[in-house]
């Protein structure tokens, strides 16, 4: 935020800063051509929000550190942060890394009816898609598939989907 003086047109300049007394905390711009002054007063509720943003009032006499902020944060580390504790771990959950919506896809399949055919060709080329992606593409082959009427998947289906869907 920045203070505009009116009569010169110009940014006003950080002269003074005072506090935080009892809460308050004291801030004074002067205008660098006319020098008309202008003070800004902030509350406790205020005060505490600035600090709590870790911004520092009047500026910077020297330039960022790069990562500043981030060092910042790091400094006051939870020493268990990085250790994994198996029993905060939901029961069922998997310890492998992976896309958690392509896995809820799988479980909806299986709860799901039997689907469609698939005929050895289109298997084999479903396969090929990366397993992280392969439950959501499948089903959305699937779909495109039951929406136009057919009952069994070929590899030519899979291109009518692919050209379709824009996969």
């Amino acid at each position: 935020m920045k203070f505009l003086c009116v009569e010169c047109d110009e940014p006003m300049r950080l002269q003074a800063s005072q506090g935080p007394d009892e809460g308050s905390l004291a801030v004074t711009f002067a205008c660098p051509r006319c020098s008309r002054r202008v003070a800004m007063l902030t509350n406790p509720a205020e005060t505490q929000l600035i600090r709590s943003l870790g911004v520092k009032v009047g500026g910077r006499t020297e330039p960022a550190a790069p990562f500043e902020h981030l060092r910042s944060s790091l400094r006051h580390q939870r020493p268990e942060a990085f250790e994994e504790d198996p029993e905060s771990r939901p029961e069922g959950a998997s310890t492998e890394p992976g896309c958690p919506f392509a896995g809820m896809i799988a479980a909806e399949e299986a709860q799901g009816p039997g689907g469609m055919a698939w005929s050895g060709e289109a298997e084999a080329r479903v396969e090929r898609i990366p397993s992280f992606i392969r439950p959501m593409a499948r089903k959305a082959i699937e779909r495109y598939a039951e929406g136009k009427g057919y009952r069994t998947i070929t590899e030519a289906v899979m291109d009518e989907a692919r050209g379709a869907l824009g996969m």
